[in-house]
């Protein structure tokens, strides 16, 4: 190469890394530093999440947008805590029989740790009653009352009989009552007749029985609905002598009950509906069985017994709070259906299965209302009828529960269908931003619902400022996890390898987890090293240690090509061959790998042929890069002529799909070299991918692709004479291995940018590329005048063999002396020789 363009294009040493000023850094370790409370540059995102999470009005939900690792999460929950602080605790909810409705249990809201309260009172009043409704209606004063009206009712049945006696006796007749009501005897001589004395009677006598018994069974059906009134009025008033008893026992403790909830509504509402359904079951309250347990659970599970009668009073509290704390704050990492919106659970009682208000279970919606809760995006989206469940409740601003086979169900089933509870809470969702992109465009409910975005940065401007605040993060992790204190150049080691991790000198990462669990390894190495603090060869054996638990592969390539296995040259030069450069992401490693890219030519038509996008190997991107490489070689080269050459171009020994357009300007080089002849450098390795103008433009991975290079030329020997050719726009991407640097500094390696097309052939052959000047030619002695030459050498070759094509083929004669004599073959007067014959037209149908 000319060392003119050699020096004029070669970066400084200076230039390939940003390494971080430790007179910037006034600390001599992170103990010095006070702690940062929150997270490193993400201004936007904050205010966002501020304004967010303290508007109230309807719809203005938060979704929090960034890639994992950006502190999203953390500083999400830090908000949302300072938030509720300030926010008042919300009312208790509980579930409560419905006794005008039973398949419909009633939801009532209590002050903050009332529902507990209640709860706990109405199972002491179902307590008392069963111990004091017993000993009541066991009691002599009760005894006495009832044996009172059962003798008064006794004496108004002993009248009626009297006088049903009487009317039966005036007709010759008797009445025996008996319980299947009140039948007739006739009587001989005052004694009821027996069968054998009435079979003996004439017809006549019979007759006269039969009429007269008639006449009294009329008589008697007149006066019986008397007696069933009598004995409907007696029992009515031994119903209410119960009552009364029931309203004695219950009534001072249902008022005071009321007294203690003056101010809940709805409990008093539940208190009056109880105390009424009390009187009306006292049944159940009036006799102890013996060995019952009843005093220690009043309540039971359902079933065909008293106790899962008794289970109507008892008071479900689904969602209760303390009173002294603030609005709830509910992370839900498990947001299924029943998780998020709570369930009806069942029991099997006697071969079926039962249910009550009891077995109604709370989710992570009621637990929120009132506050905040704290999603992920994806695991909502992933789980069947959360999120659609989920937009119907912000919606509607209520918590329908309801099981989610009920949903799904064919046939509808016969279950609790709870009140639904009034909904006030505030969803903050943690997804990616494509996860925002598709929901913005593919559900319009969405954006009504979330209509806040709060957006977390990959990066930040590497800054003075920032890199303090960096320290002060390192301090707060430092405190967190109980690690050894970081020196000053162990923290400066990490904000260079944070600039690495975003590829550029003037831009810290903001991924902040991967900065943790450097200095949690960088930790880790200090202990093993037994030493008192974190040292900045501790960081640095951290970094090479990570990468060498996952480079396996990379070191299998580098060894396939030092072995030979895979061709790379890396001296000489050759005409129609250099040296790209790719990246392989393998997840969690990326590296750099240099590929042969060969290029070869013909005459033609001035197609240029991809062989990977001929076999679908190439993506789209490439396909894109390698036209664009077509329309620069046709504004180039192809004013005056059509391009007359052909050519193919290919990955050597790539057998992966390829894509990005970073090898356009390598392969462009490759296809010059092979029109003119010129060799290129083996010993450089080319990145960048360029427009139809001949700009060299920005790649991404250049520090993977320079080290990638660096590690081949190392294994086969440095000359001082290799390097990596990549685009200037990318200067402040570059951040690379202090190994790399130093062999800059000490010209065993190089890097050069540039900015063309021109610059980059030059610096490969050593051979200018040539301006074009007015006349429409290029100087001699210039690449692109050997183009032009060369494609005017083609462009004559294919007339002559056009023009040899069209020639008729010459008949040999014999003249009469016997001599030879060769003469064109005769033309076919119905062919014109200025014509080619006209083509078939062939339609196709």
């Amino acid at each position: 190469m000319t060392s003119t363009a050699a020096t004029r294009f070669r970066v400084p040493a200076a230039r390939l890394r940003c390494t971080c000023d430790l007179r910037g850094l006034k600390f001599r370790t992170t103990a010095d530093l006070k702690p940062l409370e929150g997270t490193v540059g993400q201004d936007r995102a904050v205010r966002a999440l501020d304004f967010g999470l303290d508007i109230e009005a309807q719809g203005f939900h938060v979704y929090v947008s960034g890639p994992p690792g950006t502190g999203r999460s953390t500083e999400l929950i830090s908000r949302v805590r300072r938030v509720a602080r300030e926010r008042p605790t919300p009312r208790d909810w509980c579930y409560v029989f419905n006794f005008r409705d039973p398949a419909r249990p009633n939801a009532i809201s209590l002050a903050p740790g009332r529902g507990h309260e209640l709860g706990h009172d109405v199972e002491d009043l179902v307590v008392a009653l069963r111990t004091d409704v017993p000993r009541a209606f066991e009691s002599d004063e009760y005894a006495q009352r009832r044996d009172q009206v059962s003798r008064e009712s006794q004496a108004q049945r002993e009248q009626f009989f009297a006088a049903m006696e009487k009317e039966a006796n005036a007709r010759g007749l008797a009445v025996n009552a008996t319980p299947m009501g009140v039948s007739t005897v006739p009587l001989v001589n005052g004694a009821p007749i027996t069968k054998e004395q009435y079979e003996a009677l004439s017809a006549t006598d019979k007759q006269s029985i039969q009429e007269r018994t008639q006449e009294l069974d009329s008589v008697i059906a007149q006066m019986l609905p008397q007696l069933r009134r009598l004995d409907r009025g007696a029992q009515q008033f031994l119903a209410e002598l119960d009552k009364q008893v029931m309203v004695a026992i219950a009534s001072p403790r249902i008022e005071e009950l009321k007294n203690k909830y003056a101010k809940e509504e709805e409990a008093l509402t539940f208190l009056d509906d109880l105390g009424n359904d009390l009187i009306e079951h006292l049944d159940l309250f009036r006799t102890i069985e013996e060995g019952s347990p009843q005093a220690a659970t009043p309540f039971a599970l359902p079933g065909p017994s008293r106790d899962s009668m008794l289970s109507r009073y008892a008071v479900n509290v689904v969602v209760t709070h303390d009173p002294d704390n603030h609005a709830p704050i509910i992370v839900e990492e498990n947001p299924s259906y029943y998780h998020m919106f709570g369930r009806i659970d069942f029991q099997s009682s006697f071969g079926s299965m039962t249910t009550n208000h009891m077995m109604i279970k709370a989710g992570a919606l009621h637990l929120a209302n009132g506050g905040f809760l704290v999603l992920q995006a994806l695991d909502v989206l992933q789980q069947p009828l959360v999120w659609e469940t989920l937009k119907r409740s912000l919606r509607t601003g209520s918590i329908r529960l309801e099981n989610i086979g009920e949903q799904m169900s064919i046939i509808p089933s016969s279950t609790l269908t709870p009140e639904p509870i009034p909904l006030t809470v505030k969803v903050a969702m943690i997804g990616t931003p494509r996860i925002f992109a598709i929901l913005q465009s593919s559900d319009e409910q969405f954006s009504k619902l979330f209509k806040t975005k709060a957006d977390f940065a990959v990066d930040v401007e590497r800054s003075a400022g920032h890199e303090t605040l960096y320290a002060r993060f390192v301090a707060h992790q430092v405190q967190a996890l109980g690690m050894r204190e970081f020196e000053k150049p162990a923290v400066a080691r990490i904000v260079e390898q944070s600039s690495r991790l975003v590829a550029d000198q003037n831009k810290l990462s903001l991924r902040m987890m991967d900065i943790v669990d450097l200095l949690v390894e960088a930790d880790y190495w200090a202990c093993d090293a037994n030493s008192k603090t974190v040292k900045a060869v501790h960081v640095e054996q951290a970094i090479e240690k990570r990468v060498y638990r996952s480079n396996l592969i990379e070191d299998r390539v580098q060894e396939f090509i030092a072995r030979g296995t895979i061709k790379v040259d890396t001296k000489g030069a050759v005409v129609g061959q250099v040296n790209g450069l790719s990246v392989f992401d393998l997840g969690d490693h990326a590296f750099g790998r240099p590929s042969r890219i060969t290029a070869r030519v013909s005459m033609g038509r001035g197609q240029v042929v991809n062989i990977e996008r001929e076999v679908q190997k190439s993506g789209p991107s490439h396909s894109k890069g390698f036209m664009i490489l077509q329309g620069y070689l046709n504004g180039k080269f192809a004013h005056r002529r059509p391009l007359s050459f052909a050519a193919s171009i290919a990955f050597e020994q790539v057998y992966d799909e390829i894509d990005g357009d970073s090898a356009s300007s390598t392969e462009l080089y490759a296809l010059l070299s092979a029109i003119t002849d010129v060799p290129l450098k083996q010993g450089i390795a080319v990145t960048g991918s360029v427009n139809q103008l001949g700009e060299v433009q920005a790649i991404g991975g250049v520090n993977e692709k320079i080290e990638g290079f660096y590690a081949v030329c190392k294994a086969k020997g440095l000359t001082g004479d290799q390097g990596v050719m990549i685009p200037k726009d990318n200067l402040r991407n570059l951040m690379l291995k202090p190994e790399v640097v130093k062999a800059v500094q000490q010209r065993k390696f190089h890097v050069w940018a540039i900015t063309s097309i021109e610059e980059g052939i030059e610096l490969l052959t050593g051979v200018p590329a040539g301006k074009l000047k007015k006349d429409g030619s290029y100087p001699e002695g210039t690449v692109y005048r050997k183009v032009t030459d060369m494609l005017e050498e083609l462009t004559k070759r294919a007339i002559e063999v056009n023009r040899g094509a069209r020639e008729p083929v010459a008949q040999t004669s014999a003249s009469p002396n016997g001599a030879r004599s060769d003469k064109p073959a005769p033309k076919d007067p119905a062919r014109r020789p200025d014509k080619m014959p006209p083509r078939r037209k062939v339609v196709r149908k």
